[in-house]
C-alpha cells in the first residue's frame, strides 16, 4: 500500500477517536485504541443484516451508503437488489476484506469455493484459490494488504488467515478466544451452548454456567478496564456510553445482560452470531467442520450466490469516513444510510456535521439506521433541532427491530425517516 494512503488512513482514524490530550489518561487510552484498531478488527460484522433490510426497505432504485466493517452486511444487502452501495471504512483492513469478498463473488468458479473461503476460512486450498482467481483481479492496494506481513500473523502473509481459521483472528476473534479461555479456567466450556436443542436448554446453560462467571472477581476487574473491550472495537468514549446502561456503572452487569439476550432470546438453529460467539465458527453440517446447513449470513447462503455474483459490481469500498464521503455526493441522491454504532464515537460537532450531510444528500423518504451502546437515541439535544425537525424517529419500529436483532450486543436500534 502506498505510504500516502496508509498515512491518510491513520489520520482519519485519529480524527475519529482522539478527543483528549496525548498525556492525559483518556488520551493514552484513545491512542492505544487507535493502535489496536489499525489491524483487522471484525472478521465478521456484528450487526444483523436481516433487521437492517427490514428497516431500510431497499428497492431496485435504492442508492445507499454504509460503513463497511467486515463486509458481510454489504454483501448481504445485495440480496435486496439495491441499485448502488457505497461502503466506507476508516480501517484499511476492513476495506481490503470488503474488496476481497466482492472479487471472490465475481471470480470464484462456484459457490463451493466461495463458501470454503469465507464460510470455513480454514483450508490451505483457500490461499491457492486466492492466487489463482483473485490476485490478478484486485487493485494494487488490496493485494499489498493481503500479501503483507505483520506481527499478529507471526510474520506470515495476511492471506494465510483464510487457511488458519479467519474467525479466530482479528480483535473480535481474539476477544472471543480470551472469553472462552477465562470460562474454561472456571471449569465452563462455552461451546456446550451449541449442543443445546431448545430455548429451554439454552436458558438453563446460561443461568447455571455462564451467568455466574460475571460475578467472578477476575471478570469484574477485567471488564472495569476500558482496554478490555478494545476487542469488540469499543473505544473509550463508547465504553462510557455502554456502561451508562447500568445505574451502578457495572460493566460486568451490562455484558451479562447483552450475553443473556444472545444466549436465550433466539434459537441456536437460527442465530449465526451465537454460533460465532459460542462455537467460534458457523454451524457444522456434520462432525466438527462448518457447513452450509446451519444458520448463515445471507451472503453465504447458496440460494443467494448467483444474485450476489451478478450484483457485486454495484458496490464500491472506500477508505474514507462517512462525512468526508458524503461531502462529495450530490444533493437529494441517496435513499439509505447505515451508520452502525459509529455515532457513539462522535463529538457533538461531528454528529452535526454528519447529519448536515445526510440531510443534504437524502431523498424524501430516505431511511437512516444506527445502533447505540445505550438504549436511547443519542441525537436529541446533541444534533440541532433545525436538522432533526426534518426527520421522523420511528420509535415503535425501532424498538421492535431492536428486539429482533440477533447480534444482541447493542442497547438500541434506531430508525429515522426523512420528511423532505
Amino acid at each position: 500500500m502506498a505510504r500516502s494512503t496508509l498515512t491518510a488512513s491513520k489520520k482519519r482514524l485519529k480524527n475519529a477517536v482522539h478527543r483528549s490530550g496525548a498525556t492525559s489518561r483518556e488520551g493514552v487510552l484513545e491512542r492505544l485504541f487507535t493502535f489496536a484498531f489499525k489491524g483487522l478488527v471484525y472478521p465478521q460484522i456484528w450487526e444483523d443484516p436481516d433487521v437492517d433490510m427490514k428497516a431500510l426497505r431497499l428497492t431496485p432504485e435504492s442508492r445507499m451508503i454504509t460503513i463497511a466493517s467486515g463486509g458481510c452486511n454489504v454483501m448481504s444487502y445485495l440480496t435486496a437488489n439495491p441499485a448502488e452501495i457505497t461502503a466506507v471504512d476508516l480501517n484499511r483492513a476492513h476495506v481490503a476484506l470488503g474488496r476481497l469478498k466482492l472479487a471472490a463473488a465475481k471470480h470464484f468458479p462456484n459457490y463451493e469455493t466461495f463458501y470454503r473461503f469465507f464460510g470455513e476460512a480454514d483450508e490451505k486450498a483457500n490461499v491457492a484459490a486466492y492466487n489463482r482467481f483473485l490476485k490478478q483481479n484486485l487493485d494494487a492496494e488490496t493485494v499489498a494488504y493481503w500479501e503483507g506481513r505483520d506481527l499478529a500473523n507471526w510474520g506470515r502473509k495476511r492471506i494465510t488467515l483464510f487457511s488458519r481459521d479467519l474467525y479466530h483472528h482479528g480483535l473480535l476473534g481474539y476477544f472471543i478466544g480470551i472469553g472462552h479461555l477465562i470460562a474454561r479456567l472456571y471449569g465452563i466450556d462455552p461451546k456446550y451452548m451449541v449442543k443445546t436443542r431448545s430455548l429451554e436448554e439454552q436458558r438453563t446453560f446460561f443461568d447455571t454456567a455462564l451467568a455466574p462467571l460475571f460475578d467472578k472477581r477476575l471478570v469484574r476487574w477485567a471488564t472495569s478496564k476500558k482496554m478490555s473491550l478494545y476487542g469488540l472495537g469499543i473505544p473509550p468514549a463508547q465504553y462510557d456510553a455502554l456502561v451508562s446502561a447500568n445505574a451502578d456503572g457495572d460493566m460486568s452487569a451490562v455484558l451479562r445482560q447483552r450475553l443473556e439476550k444472545l444466549a436465550c432470546d433466539f434459537s441456536m438453529q437460527d442465530n449465526y452470531f451465537a454460533w460465532q460467539a459460542f462455537g467460534r465458527g458457523y454451524a457444522p453440517a456434520s462432525g466438527d467442520s462448518t457447513g452450509e446447513s446451519g444458520p448463515l449470513p445471507p451472503y453465504l447462503k447458496r440460494d443467494h450466490f448467483e444474485n450476489i455474483r451478478e450484483r457485486a459490481g454495484r458496490v464500491r469500498v472506500l477508505n474514507r469516513n462517512f462525512t468526508e464521503h458524503l461531502q462529495s455526493v450530490a444533493d437529494d441522491t441517496l435513499d439509505a444510510y447505515v451508520l452502525l454504532d459509529a455515532q457513539d464515537w462522535m463529538t457533538d460537532h461531528q454528529l452535526n456535521a454528519v447529519w448536515t450531510e445526510i440531510t443534504r444528500t437524502a431523498r424524501p423518504g430516505a431511511r437512516v439506521i444506527f445502533r447505540t451502546a445505550a438504549e436511547p437515541s443519542l441525537l436529541p439535544g446533541r444534533v440541532s433541532d433545525q436538522i432533526l425537525d426534518r426527520w421522523t424517529y420511528e420509535e415503535e419500529e425501532s424498538l421492535e427491530l431492536g428486539r429482533q436483532d440477533r447480534s444482541s450486543i447493542y442497547g438500541g436500534f434506531h430508525l429515522y425517516v426523512f420528511n423532505g
